[in-house]
């Protein structure tokens, strides 16, 4: 698709992406969608989780945020079809990409046999950060407590359940680090 080049045709795309943002605005009114918000594909919210997305920012595919917590979501994120669940809080810093993932800061039950019935406890929940410019692949899942470092990557279906440190590359379940990147900016 060539780009929209033409000044008539970047206002009609300025329009339909500003009245669709604040279309899901007033269909959730616990959602804050910073003005430049893009919504290519869709936002479905449930429950009583507030979120708040940054300027710039995308949502491609079908988005899903769910639970009772606090999602915050950083500028010029890339989401491309995650499901979120957060019952405490999920902080995404800016200039992230999020592929078709999952994000959960809870097991949304008790682990211990004796009280799997019972309703879920304070220990079944932790909050998750995912620090600037994280790149967190397809089919990959971030689980409760996890915190990801600036400038890494979550590879295709890994399993997080611990915290990654800045400027790697983690794959696989259970997960492990494959790739250190360089982060020192060449002097000029």
């Amino acid at each position: 698709m060539p780009p929209l080049n033409h000044p008539v045709l970047k206002d009609l795309a300025n329009f339909y992406f500003e009245a669709k943002r604040l279309f899901y605005r007033w269909r959730y009114p616990n959602v804050v969608l910073a003005k430049g918000v893009r919504i290519t594909g869709s936002l479905q919210v449930n429950g009583k989780v507030k979120v708040t997305i940054g300027s710039g920012s995308r949502l491609g595919k079908r988005v899903l945020i769910y639970g009772s917590g606090t999602v915050t979501i950083g500028s010029n994120v890339s989401l491309n079809g995650p499901w979120i669940g957060c019952e405490r809080s999920i902080t995404i810093g800016d200039e992230c990409l999020i592929s078709d993932c999952a994000i959960a800061d809870s097991d949304y039950h008790n682990l211990e046999p004796h009280l799997r019935h019972c309703p879920a406890g304070p220990k079944v929940s932790a909050p998750i950060v995912i620090d600037r410019n994280v790149w967190i692949g397809a089919r990959a899942t971030v689980m409760k407590g996890v915190h990801i470092g600036a400038d890494s990557a979550v590879g295709l279906g890994c399993i997080v359940r611990k915290s990654v440190p800045p400027g790697v590359v983690v794959i696989g379940n259970p997960q492990q680090i494959v790739k250190h990147f360089d982060l020192q900016q060449p002097s000029n």
